[in-house]
């Protein structure tokens, strides 16, 4: 009974033995390759990568390295490739892992070396150049090298030293070397940002901290603070996507998903208002830029902005006192605001102010003499500046520039009753009678013909032969619009008057 125990045990023993020969005999044929396929993968990688097609060469790198993990030519190889993408932080366990293959590959010492140089990583750098020196006493390289490793770390202590005494200015003086030598240091790039920001430069902050992101596998500190500058800029939706960038690393960092709320918030309301103002809804805009006003009462941009997009809706809709009280304080808050003169110029033309008119085009003019609306503005400021010191129908009828028809007709109506000729009994009053009630009847009908309208508040008196390029307009030069002067015939001239 033992003896058949015995056996038993073998027998299993021998068939697991049998299954694993088998199973590595399997696996070397599915993983192993021969010596032919792993040079055709060679040859093929550096055809493509000498033809600049750098993801196909590298797959082929991959799979020789795969086919034979023990030829440190194919790792040195497989890093000239990642340093051709621009991926040194892939390139530098493959050259440690040919290194480490053959210790006295100087080559791939060197690169190593050069890649941690300019990673700003000076005492790893130094080994290198070192170790290549050691077996090849005179390769100027490498002596090179090792004398910008020397002055580097030299430079370093000389950056951080005036850093902390607070000279801000050298600080960068001295980066600017630093980086010029180790442009992979995300370190450097960042002392520089604090340094611009210190210094009121948050755009040349950007430009340092934009590529640190890349330089660190995990920098959440330089996305929030990236995102945090284009927010303090006014830029809400590259900061809406730094503030995203942080969050896909770790969605749960408190920092990152405060800000991110904020901003998300904000940038919402701005979109729609603005989508409000596309589609000339603009009380509804209004309401909600002094909602911007609410959520982020701290940054001036938005103050300002809001503040100035304000000013615009109200001209929009013709309420011209409180446009003209709401762009004052946009243009105090942003003088060389340009936009905010150009509205507070329109609100001054619908209170019929147009010397200020005048004068707000004129100094939105210095600050964008480009723009066609301030250049055409103007004009028409100055021609209804000129046509007011003649005759200015709203003046005339009383009423704002804004006025409807019906309301142009009332208050022509009235007029026209208290001026008519027949109410006065002195030939010296139903003289000054007849011009006021020539003037009331001409505004009434400039204003109640929409064309005769346009043009004039595009600074064209209609009924002036002057403004008509030469021609009579058929309305005589004292400007009656009915053809004939029904006054011409004589004080005694009695009529009844309809009016309509």
């Amino acid at each position: 009974m033992e003896s058949s125990r015995r056996n038993g045990l073998s027998g299993v023993l021998f068939s697991l033995s049998l299954l694993c020969v088998i199973l590595d005999l399997q696996v070397d044929g599915v993983l192993g390759a021969t010596h032919v396929e792993i040079e055709h993968h060679l040859e093929m990688g550096r055809k493509l990568l000498a033809a600049g097609q750098l993801a196909e060469a590298l797959s082929h790198y991959h799979s020789a390295v795969e086919g034979d993990s023990k030829n440190y030519l194919t790792y040195y190889k497989r890093a000239a490739v990642f340093l051709a993408m621009g991926k040194s932080k892939s390139a530098l366990p493959d050259l440690t892992k040919a290194i480490q293959l053959k210790p006295d590959f100087l080559a791939a010492r060197l690169q190593r070396g050069n890649i941690l140089l300019k990673q700003g990583s000076t005492q790893e750098a130094r080994e290198d150049f070192e170790a290549v020196l050691q077996r090849s006493p005179d390769h100027e390289e490498a002596q090179d090298q090792l004398m910008r490793t020397n002055e580097l770390e030299e430079l370093q202590e000389e950056a951080h030293a005036a850093h902390h005494r607070g000279d801000y200015s050298a600080t960068i003086t001295v980066l600017d070397r630093v980086i010029e030598i180790s442009p992979w240091d995300p370190e450097s790039r960042e002392l520089r940002a604090e340094c611009y920001i210190r210094l009121g430069d948050p755009q040349k902050a950007i430009q340092d901290l934009t590529p640190t992101t890349r330089l660190r596998n995990d920098n959440r500190a330089a996305f929030l603070k990236l995102s945090m500058l284009h927010y303090s800029l006014g830029e809400h939706h590259e900061s809406l996507n730094h503030i995203r960038e942080c969050l896909k690393l770790d969605q749960d960092d408190k920092e990152c998903f405060s800000h991110y709320k904020q901003v998300k918030k904000l940038s919402k309301q701005l979109d729609s208002a603005e989508e409000l103002i596309q589609e000339e809804r603009f009380q509804e805009a209004i309401e909600k830029y002094e909602s911007v006003m609410k959520t982020e009462p701290q940054v001036p941009y938005y103050t300002n902005l809001a503040k100035a997009r304000i000013c615009f809706c109200l001209v929009k809709i013709k309420m011209a006192h409180e446009a003209i009280d709401i762009c004052s304080e946009a243009h105090q808050r942003d003088p060389r605001n340009a936009n905010v003169l150009r509205d507070r110029a329109e609100a001054y033309i619908l209170n019929q102010d147009y010397e200020k008119a005048v004068e707000d085009y004129q100094e939105a003019r210095e600050f964008d003499g480009d723009s066609n609306d301030i250049r055409e503005g103007l004009e028409r400021a100055q021609k209804l500046l000129k046509i007011s010191r003649k005759r200015d129908y709203y003046k005339i009828l009383g009423v704002n520039r804004s006025a409807n028809k019906q309301e142009i007709i009332k208050a022509y109506r009235k007029l026209a009753q208290q001026w008519h000729p027949d109410n006065f009994q002195s030939e010296a009053d139903k003289k000054e009678a007849e011009k006021r009630f020539i003037d009331i009847a001409s505004a009434k009908e400039v204003l109640t013909d929409p064309e005769m309208r346009q043009k004039f508040d595009a600074g064209e008196d209609p009924l002036d032969p002057e403004s008509q390029q030469g021609g009579g307009g058929g309305h005589g030069g004292q400007g009656w619009p009915f053809h004939f002067n029904p006054f011409e015939s004589g004080g005694n001239f009695h009529f009844k008057f309809h009016y309509n």
